[in-house]
């Protein structure tokens, strides 16, 4: 194989393995409108509507270390293969849960979806990571992760005209009849299967190419032979990496607190704001996911002259400021301040993740499913921004929960960045051009 060729095959399996990104982020993103939608329906607290993130990365916690242990038996696209069946599974079974108007059957289809996620997750963060040039990791990772800021951003303007089709307000069907109100429940729970039985035609076919896509073999350091060991030798081995402890800490307030802001923007933005569903969700998309996708770009860019853990840290304190103005403000400063937020999580996931397993070598398959599984952060946190929420009569008052966690990951930053400094110390400039 010529070296041109070679190099074709990285870009197209680099090209493959980015719509995967793009795909989970854009599912994940339909949730913010999953919830004031499955809110009416059911006439949930904002606690209870929670649950539709627990159902959601309880799954990552269940299937962090089982998809870890798919890859290094299996290998990387098998497993990948494994991730986007269970991934159609889930959406294919939206048509039945809006059936049947049960709530628990929609918590069960989306914990099999973000099932198939994880095994993905856990197998394609990796995987870029090691497809190519150690030194670029970073580099690489944050920009595959910047078409599942793209995602952020379609997501829920398509999201809100797909599903949020029913105007009817929740005062409007206390009024109604029974059997008015059950109609029109009936209708909305409707709304949801068009846009999931899309999402599982377009998984089908990424799956089918896949099938027949021969990825490239990336270097991994020591051989599959190594790790022989049981699993929970393994958990021990990476975990004695104190990185991989940082980073496993840091990824569940991260994604704890990506979820609060993104998952409760539409309600919040109803009440702090005082706009509608439907112009929340463009502010969601066009906004929120605007500055999310211009962060990451930004970010992979700004990584060629700034180490990527001193960008997290002015990130995060960026996003601690944010929080603050959030609890507080109101009408445009209000959203002004959450789109801010977005843009500076923008490179937290990848820069965590990637930071976390740098340097793992044998112990980077359970590193990153480590890691992955502490994404069950967006399990635990909402529950607390909810509780917040509903214990202050407040939504803005929930914004605590988030300010918490992006303290945590200025820590993890700050750590991080201590430990670098007296490897890097006696070649400072070569610091900032090998990131």
């Amino acid at each position: 194989m010529t070296e041109q060729t070679t190099r074709q095959t990285y870009k197209f399996a680099f090209v493959m393995i980015t719509s995967l990104f793009f795909m989970w982020g854009f599912v994940h993103n339909l949730d913010p409108i999953l919830i004031p939608h499955l809110r009416k329906s059911f006439s949930l607290t904002v606690l209870q509507a929670a649950l539709v993130d627990s159902a959601v990365f309880i799954a990552y916690f269940v299937m962090a270390l089982p998809a870890g242990l798919l890859i290094r038996k299996a290998g990387y696209k098998n497993a990948m293969l494994c991730g986007l069946a269970l991934f159609a599974v889930g959406a294919l079974l939206f048509i039945p849960a809006a059936d049947t108007q049960r709530y628990v059957y929609f918590l069960g289809a989306l914990f099999i979806i973000a099932c198939g996620l994880t095994v993905l997750e856990t197998a394609a963060n990796p995987y870029i990571t090691l497809l190519g040039r150690p030194e670029h990791a970073t580099r690489r990772l944050n920009l595959a992760q910047s078409f599942n800021g793209l995602a952020a951003t379609l997501a829920p303007i398509a999201g809100a005209r797909l599903i949020l089709v029913d105007g009817t307000t929740e005062a409007q069907l206390q009024s109604m009849s029974e059997n008015a109100r059950q109609a029109v429940l009936a209708a909305e729970a409707a709304s949801v299967k068009g846009p999931y039985l899309a999402i599982a035609l377009v998984i089908m076919a990424i799956a089918l190419v896949f099938y027949f896509l021969k990825l490239p073999a990336v270097s991994e350091s020591p051989s599959r032979a190594a790790h022989a060991a049981a699993a929970a030798g393994a958990i021990q081995r990476a975990l004695q990496r104190a990185p991989i402890r940082r980073a496993v800490v840091a990824q569940f307030f991260y994604v704890g607190a990506q979820v609060c802001v993104f998952s409760f923007f539409i309600l919040y933005a109803s009440r702090a704001a005082g706009v509608s569903q439907i112009a929340a969700a463009d502010y969601l998309g066009w906004g929120c996911g605007s500055a999310f996708v211009t962060g990451r770009f930004a970010g992979t860019w700004l990584m060629k002259y700034i180490v990527p853990a001193r960008l997290l840290l002015a990130y995060a304190l960026g996003s601690v400021a944010l929080c603050a103005v959030a609890m507080f403000a109101s009408g445009f400063a209000s959203l002004a301040a959450v789109i801010g937020i977005a843009f500076f999580m923008s490179i937290m996931f990848p820069t965590i993740f990637s930071l976390g397993i740098s340097g793992a070598g044998g112990d980077t398959e359970m590193g990153s499913s480590l890691i992955i599984m502490s994404i069950v952060g967006g399990a635990v946190l909402p529950l607390l921004f909810g509780a917040i929420s509903d214990a202050t009569h407040n939504l803005q008052y929930g914004y605590a929960a988030p300010l918490l966690c992006f303290l945590v990951i200025a820590w993890f930053a700050r750590a991080t960045l201590k430990e670098a400094l007296p490897a890097a110390a006696p070649h400072p400039q070569g610091a900032l051009n090998h990131v």
